[in-house]
Formats: C-alpha cells, sequence, structure tokens
C-alpha cells in the first residue's frame, strides 16, 4: 500500500533516485524488524494465527514523517524528494480523527498535459502500483477517468522509449482505479453525502449557535455566508438546523422579484411577533432568478436601510474546512467506503467502467464515474440556462441526513400555528398527562428550542398501563384530536398499548403517531432514530480525550463502558468511529473462551509495537481501546474485565476503565440530528392530518373508528420514509431485550454475514 503525496503533482513528480535508495533501505529495515518480531513471539503466535500479510506490512517507518506535516526529522528520516510513500496498518494509525489531508493535495498544471500523465504511468509502473484510489471532487476524478482511458498509449509509449521492461507491460497493462468523493459542498450526483460535508455542515452550526448568542443579547441580524459555490446543501441544511429565517442557495433562487421585499416581509412578521435575533444564511453562489449574484454585505445593506436592524455579516471561511471529523465523516464516509473501493479495485477487470463509491438510500454502492460527474455539470448547465426546477430535480438524489427531540418539537409547534391547530405540550410524559401538566406552545416560545440538548418537555419511561382509564379521560378533559410521540422504545410500547386500548376507550381513536428518538437506536424496522448521531459524536469527543490520556500514559488499555441497554449499535458504531481493538455487544454477549481469545491477541499486538512508542502521539499501538456495551454481560462486568486485563497485561500493558454513562445523551444536538427531527415531524404532522381528515368524514351521530393504520410509526426505511402500524412493528421487535429482534436490516448496506459484531481488531 502507498499513498501518494501533493496529489496529481506528487504523482507527477515521483521518487528522486538518492530518496529511493533511502526509502528501500529503510523499508527493508521495517521487514526485518517485523520478522524478528514474529519470530520472537512465534509460541503465541501459533495460537492466535494471524494474517501474515498484516505481519509483514504493519509499518514502514514513515508514518510520523507523514503525520507530524514537517517531512523530516532533524539529523534522520525525511520525505523530501518522495512523494509516493509506502505505508503500513502502524503508519496510518489513528489518521481517522485527524481534519484535512495528511498526506496533501495540489492542483497540478503538470498532470494536465501528456507528456505529465506520461511521466505518473512511469512513477506508478517503477513503484509496482497497479491500482489506484482518487479521493476528490469531479476535477479530479474526471483526471482520473482520462488517466486510465489513456493507461494503453502511455505504457506503450514508455516500453518503445525502453523506460519499461517486457515483464512491467505485460503486469502493468490494465489501471484499476475507483473514486471516493470528498467534497465539502456536497455536490456530487448520484450520492446523497460526500466525505468531508457532515463536518463541514458541523462546524457550520456550531459557528452559528456561537453566534445566536450575541445575536439575542443585542437583538442584532446576522448575514452568515457559507461555502457552496453551485450547490446550497451547506446553506440549506444549516438554515434548518440552525433555525434561519431566511436562505438563498444557488439551485433556488427567491422566486419573487425583487426579492429584497419578500425577504423583508418575512423578517418584519418574526420581529413583529417578538423575535430578538435574525438569521440570514448565504451560499457563496447564491444568485436571483436573473443570474444576478446576492451577496453577503448587499443583504447586510439591506437589513439595515429597510428595517433598521443593526446587522453584521460572518463570513466562515476556511474555518468550515477545518477540525476532526465527525462520527458520521469517520463510519459511513471513510471506514465503510473505504472497504468498498478496495473491494471495486480487487473485482476490477479490463472491461469495466471506472467506479464511484457513493451511498444511496443509506447504503454503499458503485456507480459509473462518469455519470456521475456528467449529471453533476448538468446542474451547472441548467443554473446557467435559468431552469432551476431542473437544477433542483437533478440535487433530488441527496438526501437530508438524524433527528433531535427539540428541534422535532420546534418544528411541529410552528407547522401547527401556521395551519390553525392548536399545539398542546404534554410535559413529562404520561406521568405529566395524569397530573395535568399540560400547556399550549406559542410560536416564539419554541424559538430558542433547535440547538437545545435533551429534551424540554422532559421524559420518563411510565407507560400509559400505569392507568389507562385515566390516560383517556385526560384525552376528553384536554379534547385532544391527534397525539404525536417523540421517544424511544417506551415510546413504541406506549403507542401500542393505546391502540390496543381502543377496543374500550373512544377516546383512543384518533391519529397517533410515534417519532423514534433514542441513542440507543433499538427502536425496530428503521434504521435510525432521533439523537444517535448526536450520540455517537459525543462518544467520538470522549474517546478522542481518553486516547491522549492512554498516549500520555503509554502502552494502556482502556475498557470505555457506553449507554446502549440490550442494543450494541453505539458500542459498534463507536468502535468504527474510534477505531477500537474490541467491541463487546449483548447481541453476541461474552463468554471465557472470548476472552482468552482478546486477551492472546492484546498480548500479541503489543509485542509487536515498538518498545516505548505510544499511538496517541505516534500512531503506534500502544493505547488498545475495548468498548463493551452497558449490558453486554451481567457477570463480566467493566471492573472484572478492567482488573483482568491489569493481571494478564503484566509488563506489556496496564488497563484502565472509563464509563461515560449519562455523558452520551446530552449536549448540543448535531445538525443531522436537527435537520431530520424537522423534517419527520413534518411528515408526522401531515400524515395526522391526512387520517384526522379521513375520520371526520364518519358519520356524526355514529362513535368515531380509527382505523389500524391511524396508529403508525414513523421508520427510516432506506432513503425513504415509511409508516408502520403499531401492531405490525410487534412481530419484529424483541419486547424483553427492547430492542430489534434480529438486528437491524442492512445496517449501512453491510450484508449481516459481512458486519463486524464480535472484535474490530487493531
Amino acid at each position: 500500500m502507498w499513498v501518494v503525496r501533493e496529489g496529481y503533482e506528487g504523482l507527477v513528480r515521483g521518487n528522486q533516485v538518492p530518496a529511493d535508495q533511502a526509502d528501500n533501505i529503510a523499508n527493508a529495515e521495517a521487514a526485518r524488524r517485523v520478522e524478528e518480531e514474529v519470530q520472537a513471539g512465534q509460541s503465541v503466535l501459533k495460537l492466535t494465527k494471524p494474517d501474515k500479510n498484516l505481519l509483514h506490512n504493519l509499518r514502514f517507518g514513515d508514518g510520523d514523517l507523514l503525520r507530524d506535516r514537517t517531512s523530516e526529522y532533524a539529523g534522520g528520516r525525511t520525505l523530501k524528494g518522495r512523494y509516493i510513500v509506502r505505508v503500513g496498518w502502524d503508519d496510518v494509525r489513528g489518521w481517522f480523527s485527524e481534519g484535512g489531508t495528511l498526506i496533501g493535495t495540489a492542483r497540478s498544471e503538470a498532470f494536465r498535459t501528456i507528456e505529465g500523465r506520461t511521466a505518473a504511468a512511469f512513477n506508478l509502473i517503477k513503484e509496482g502500483i497497479d491500482a489506484l484510489v482518487v479521493c476528490g471532487g469531479d476535477g479530479s476524478l474526471t483526471g482520473a477517468d482520462v488517466f486510465r482511458a489513456e493507461w494503453p498509449d502511455l505504457i506503450k509509449k514508455l516500453h518503445s522509449e525502453n523506460l519499461i521492461t517486457d515483464d512491467q507491460l505485460k503486469v502493468h497493462a490494465h489501471l484499476k482505479l475507483v473514486g471516493l468523493v470528498g467534497s465539502i459542498d456536497n455536490d456530487m450526483s448520484l450520492t446523497d453525502l460526500t466525505i468531508g460535508a457532515p463536518t463541514a455542515l458541523q462546524r457550520i452550526c456550531e459557528a452559528i449557535d456561537n453566534i445566536n448568542s450575541t445575536a439575542y443579547s443585542h437583538s442584532r441580524a446576522f448575514v452568515v455566508e457559507v461555502m457552496g459555490r453551485d450547490c446550497g446543501w451547506l446553506a440549506l441544511l444549516a438554515g434548518v438546523a440552525g433555525g434561519a429565517d431566511f436562505i438563498f442557495i444557488p439551485e433556488h433562487p427567491p422566486a419573487t422579484m425583487p426579492w429584497e421585499d419578500a425577504m423583508c416581509a418575512e423578517i418584519h412578521r418574526h420581529r413583529e411577533i417578538g423575535k430578538r435575533k435574525t438569521i440570514v444564511i448565504v451560499a457563496e453562489g447564491a444568485h436571483d432568478m436573473d443570474l444576478q449574484p446576492i451577496r453577503a454585505e448587499y443583504v447586510k445593506d439591506v437589513l439595515t436601510e429597510r428595517l433598521g436592524l443593526d446587522t453584521r455579516v460572518t463570513t466562515l471561511g476556511h474555518t468550515q474546512r477545518g477540525g476532526r471529523p465527525c462520527a458520521f465523516d469517520r463510519i459511513l464516509l471513510t471506514d465503510i467506503t473505504g472497504v468498498e473501493a478496495v473491494n471495486a479495485l480487487l473485482e476490477a477487470e479490463p472491461g469495466t467502467p471506472t467506479y464511484m463509491i457513493g451511498v444511496q438510500e443509506n447504503k454503499i454502492h458503485r456507480v459509473p464515474l462518469m455519470d456521475a460527474v456528467r449529471l453533476t455539470r448538468a446542474v451547472g448547465q441548467a443554473m446557467k440556462d435559468k431552469d432551476f426546477d431542473k437544477a433542483m430535480e437533478l440535487r433530488a438524489s441527496m438526501g437530508a441526513p438524524a433527528g433531535g427531540m427539540n428541534a422535532a418539537t420546534r418544528a411541529t409547534v410552528r407547522y401547527c400555528i401556521s395551519q390553525g391547530h392548536t399545539p398542546l405540550a404534554i410535559h413529562n410524559g404520561f406521568r405529566g398527562l395524569l397530573d395535568d401538566n399540560v400547556n399550549e406552545l406559542s410560536w416564539l416560545g419554541v424559538d430558542a428550542w433547535m440547538p437545545r440538548g435533551g429534551s424540554e418537555l422532559g421524559t420518563n419511561r411510565v407507560l400509559p398501563s400505569v392507568d389507562i382509564g385515566g390516560v383517556a379521560s385526560k384525552f376528553q378533559q384536554f379534547k385532544l384530536d391527534a397525539l404525536l410521540i417523540i421517544g424511544g422504545f417506551e415510546g413504541f410500547n406506549a403507542l401500542r398499548l393505546l391502540d390496543e386500548g381502543r377496543k374500550h376507550y373512544p377516546a383512543f381513536h384518533i391519529p397517533m403517531v410515534h417519532l423514534p428518538a433514542t441513542i440507543s437506536n433499538n427502536v425496530p424496522m428503521t434504521e435510525y432514530s432521533l439523537g444517535s448521531d448526536t450520540s455517537l459524536n459525543a462518544l467520538v469527543d470522549a474517546c478522542d480525550a481518553i486516547k491522549q490520556s492512554a498516549s500520555a500514559s503509554r502502552d494502556r488499555v482502556f475498557v470505555v463502558e457506553t449507554q446502549g441497554g440490550k442494543c450494541g449499535y453505539i458500542a459498534t458504531m463507536g468502535a468504527l468511529a474510534v477505531g477500537a481493538s474490541l467491541v463487546y455487544t449483548p447481541e453476541n454477549g461474552m463468554g471465557l473462551d472470548m476472552l482468552r481469545r482478546d486477551v492472546r491477541f492484546l498480548k500479541t499486538r503489543y509485542k509487536l509495537d515498538v518498545p516505548g512508542r505510544s499511538e496517541g502521539r505516534l500512531l503506534l499501538v500502544t493505547d488498545i481501546f475495548m468498548r463493551r456495551s452497558e449490558a453486554a454481560s451481567d457477570v463480566y462486568t467493566t471492573s472484572v474485565l478492567t482488573k483482568m486485563l491489569i493481571e494478564e497485561g503484566g509488563a506489556l500493558f496496564d488497563a484502565r476503565s472509563a464509563s461515560l454513562g449519562h455523558t452520551l445523551q446530552g449536549g448540543v444536538p448535531s445538525p443531522m440530528d436537527r435537520a431530520r427531527g424537522a423534517r419527520l415531524s413534518l411528515r408526522g404532522m401531515a400524515f395526522i392530518e391526512q387520517h384526522h381528515e379521513i375520520l371526520s368524514k364518519q358519520p356524526a351521530h355514529k362513535m368515531r373508528h380509527a382505523g389500524p393504520d391511524s396508529a403508525a410509526v414513523i421508520t427510516i426505511q432506506s432513503s425513504s420514509v415509511q409508516w408502520v402500524p403499531v401492531q405490525d412493528m410487534v412481530q419484529h421487535a424483541n419486547m424483553p431485550n427492547r430492542r430489534q429482534l434480529a438486528g437491524k436490516p442492512q445496517f449501512l448496506g453491510i450484508p449481516k454475514s459481512e458486519r463486524p459484531i464480535t472484535d474490530v481488531k487493531a
């Protein structure tokens, strides 16, 4: 495995002769050391039967230089003059927590020429490389496809000039190539998300949350400019997640001209209601119907002159590109797409097209690269032609990402008010209903709820069965015409009990909806529950901090206990996001044979580490994480596991424990949670209105009768929202263990037989 520094420019430059010699010496030395370590630990290795390819590709010595970003150590090894660098497992360990790209990127004028691409082909053949994974935008991916198409002619030219041998011509006759889309704008067609877009969205929303404090305090207006030259995904999702008053995006310019009048009318209405702050989000490529640019400074002038608002402009710029990747980027857009990219290379044939690895309907898939590029460029052409409906249609494949409880409540309340309904809030669940803890919410009262964690209405696990007759009486007392339940497995169970209660209580013959919201993601038949993305981000932040402690202490294992009850979703996905070495989940349980095997693995791994070197600081595996769900075992608790590892680790490693507990439930909701919370709550309201209309058409002199499909759970299956009657959900639920009967269906596109459940070796 090699990495190419500085993108196509590095491919053209290749490795200079002196550096080549140093590289070969270093690689030979690394291979010799690994072989000695393998022989030294042979008795243990016979028991664990490790992968020989892994053992002989553990490290090649340049990992520290790449992560250090200085390219050299004083008086020692250097990367100067070397652009194609061989790396092993340990050399890239821990990179998932680093922002940007450690191997660098650069625009290359040389690669645009045939001479440059010929040099690039020669450098690849010289290093024995016959496959490329290219990560970039449409320009980089288009260049890669051109390179592959020209490859036969390029190698023939090299052979005719005696630069490569007959054997090299035969071995490298076909260049295998696959593309990964790296773009914070999320502007590539045929994929719902691109690498970096979720993290950029998180940076924007963090900035907007901070700006909100000043805006509220001083009753100011802020115009926030975000990236998005040809795509408004960041602006749109940030507007939904940040509660913006007005949004400008390239694909959908304001329909009303002059747009200044429409914007001022909307913001004036908000101010008249009593709103103290105003947020307007402008994508950098925003324009009006006549393709005239809409600039943030001009929007500021309009708000100041027409409405008299104290207005400021904030241009986020390249702050959107930096920082540690969020959990979603780490898991779905790197770990899993990276595996699929390798599989695509292994299966590539001379006649197959160049594939791009994308995400559609929450599944990883391959699409012909040039089809994606062609459709992406068609969006830009549609905007140039002022065909904005077509531009939006072409963008329709890009999905909106997970959901927060307060965001869902806020969207529901405002929709109710806009439609003339009366939104009643039941505080503290069914216990609050029985205690008459019910009040009407206002449009302004929920304005600041979007970035708040937890639940402003309060939650508990009391079910209607505590007093089903009393609950029915309260439904009548407050004249409830519909019910929206936002909660976890108990919410699903509560809806089931209310639906069964229809046989005895007419008050329950109303539309009722359950919107799953639980960090455990244990509600049956839905791939995501609101809040799970926020919890994963909290877990990632905590584990990154714990890793620093482990690295400083050297040779230390941390047993990190997560929440999750009887469902291992948080533990499994967290293990992928933070690079855990082992994961224990309730679904797979835990036993002596498993623990014996895992202890042998840890001992073997530590024997193969460079003595005295720590992973946290030097990307070496001296800090290895074990992750277990809080209910993985009643016997093998976190304390027992930690003591066992301390005893078994001996002089090789120490062990400590950390229980994250309720820290995973708090904090600011992620943008993905907020956006999906708002979206799904509005779908829930549409469902309620539809079934209320059906009920209202029943004869007035007869008792209302709501059908079984009017009590449903809103689920996410692939990319679509599906309504499942609550009684149909029961047959897919493991009620005693409060989880899906047989695991999440096709979770993240990984077939069940291929899901990493028991351990994630490092």
